[in-house]
């Protein structure tokens, strides 16, 4: 079931909007950009009511509105792995503004089994569809799956949150890719689970990640690649 927080909370999306209106004169151009678009892809979500594939990557692409770069760039200045080594410094930016620990504390509070299953699930693992599919070198992808869940254990001892949400973002960028690249079934039973499981997710993520940006207006985020162009 979709996970979204009620009309009271500060980060219902419409008062996520509001806050972003009284605060934007003092926003620099890039974080204008991103907080923008991101609420408008989510302000969208929260209106789709029933599809949860559509809800999927609606907010998905509010996250990219929200942490999207240029990954040729990102090479250049030494971060890893392309789209994903943007990712993994965006939630380590944001996990160091996160002093009230609202992203651990929200996701293991509210998705504890939801993420434990979506974290043992073979069809969202990159290695066993490299594997399925005959790439070298990942024979091993069970064992790599088990050590996996072994450091999301640890990263859950020590409250390490950049760590879990990388985790976690990478099985969800799997099932990006099987939606987004036509890899899957529109409304298919085979993956219904981790669908709406990653939606929920995304759901009350994507929330916490606006909010935490709008506070931290002081900070240098990069200008998306689509600056407004007249």
């Amino acid at each position: 079931m979709a996970y979204r927080y009620p009309p009271g909370s500060p980060l219902h999306h419409e008062n996520l909007k509001a806050k972003q209106r009284e605060l934007r004169g003092d926003f620099p151009e890039p974080l204008t950009l991103r907080v923008h678009r991101a609420l408008s892809w989510l302000r969208r979500a929260e209106a789709e009511q029933a599809d949860e594939d559509v809800r999927f990557i609606l907010l998905w692409i509010g996250f990219n509105a929200a942490y999207a770069g240029d990954v040729e760039a990102s090479r250049v200045i030494g971060i890893p792995e392309g789209e994903r080594g943007l990712f993994q410094a965006f939630f380590a930016t944001l996990v160091g503004f996160d002093g009230k620990h609202r992203i651990y504390d929200m996701v293991w509070q509210r998705f504890p089994q939801e993420i434990r299953v979506l974290l043992a699930n073979r069809y969202v693992f990159h290695p066993f569809w490299q594997h399925h599919n005959g790439a070298s070198g990942y024979a091993d992808w069970a064992d790599r799956l088990e050590r996996s869940r072994t450091a999301i254990g640890a990263a859950l001892r020590d409250h390490d949150t950049a760590r879990i949400l990388s985790i976690l973002f990478d099985r969800l960028y799997v099932l990006r890719n099987q939606l987004v690249h036509g890899g899957s079934t529109w409304n298919s039973d085979v993956n219904r689970a981790q669908v709406r499981d990653g939606a929920a997710l995304l759901g009350c993520l994507l929330p916490i990640f606006i909010d935490l940006m709008m506070d931290n207006a002081g900070h240098e985020w990069p200008m998306p690649n689509y600056p407004v162009v007249e």
